[in-house]
């Protein structure tokens, strides 16, 4: 097999570099970093002199390498420029002043939702969801409401994968039960949880929908029970839903107006 020919030169096997940080293993060594990718080692170092030379890496000491600082200016761009971003401009600090709950606005991302948005209130859950942070689709209001409202053809292509997962967090063990499920859900347009994630926290999502219909994000709110005894679901549920129409509707109006 020639160089050429060989998936681990691949533009996709360069970028499963940047995948191997995180917070527990935040600086690799080049060894480390061939090792994990499985390639050869002119492959490997290719790959890192393009991902440095790029910014994407930067270097701590010699031949140990973070990530670099053009991904700091990248996510600068996307807060200035993503339109979901853009769209729920004032509505989370909005949420938090109505109803005293912190707030979160989540997008799909792989077979997972991404929190890319957040506003605080005081006494907010511990290990809270914050910007930056991927969940699962099968667990959690935010989370759930997203899959309620994808195409189709997305939820079959994600049943084929997921389909254990789905049985275990109780969304139904064959594609007609998980299909009603989702389906009661979005006859709802909400989804209230309770302790998916941490004991006694309350979890309340709406849809942020394209004018298909289809989901794009959610946006939500969350609450400690033991902490805030005081909380009108009905009127949080109403509040949270409209929340998800004012930002649907805007995201609307950028793609006509880019029309």
């Amino acid at each position: 097999m020639t160089e050429s020919q060989d998936t681990s030169g691949s533009p996709a096997k360069m970028l499963q570099v940047l995948d191997l940080f995180s917070e527990a293993e935040p600086v690799w060594s080049t060894a480390a970093i061939i090792d994990a990718l499985a390639t050869s080692r002119s492959t490997g170092y290719r790959h890192i002199k393009t991902l440095h030379d790029a910014g994407l890496l930067t270097t701590v000491s010699y031949a140990y390498y973070s990530l670099g600082p053009r991904i700091i200016e990248m996510d600068l761009q996307i807060r200035l420029t993503d339109p979901l971003l853009l769209a729920s401009q004032g509505v989370l600090e909005e949420l938090v002043d109505t109803i005293g709950h912190s707030a979160l606005l989540l997008t799909a991302f792989r077979d997972s939702v991404l929190c890319i948005g957040e506003c605080r209130a005081a006494n907010s859950p511990v290990n809270r969801f914050s910007r930056g942070q991927r969940r699962p689709y099968f667990q959690g209001a935010g989370s759930k409401i997203i899959l309620a409202y994808l195409p189709h053809h997305r939820l079959k292509a994600i049943y084929a994968r997921r389909q254990q997962e789905i049985e275990d967090a109780g969304l139904g063990a064959t594609w007609s039960v998980f299909r009603k499920t989702l389906g009661e859900i979005k006859k709802d347009g909400y989804l209230l949880t309770m302790g998916e994630f941490n004991p006694g926290v309350y979890g309340l999502a709406a849809p942020i929908l394209t004018d298909q219909k289809t989901a794009v994000g959610s946006v939500g709110v969350a609450w400690d029970e033991h902490q805030r005894r005081d909380v009108d679901i009905e009127r949080a549920v109403a509040i949270v839903k409209q929340a998800g129409a004012t930002i649907s509707e805007r995201l609307m109006d950028q793609q006509q107006h880019l029309h």
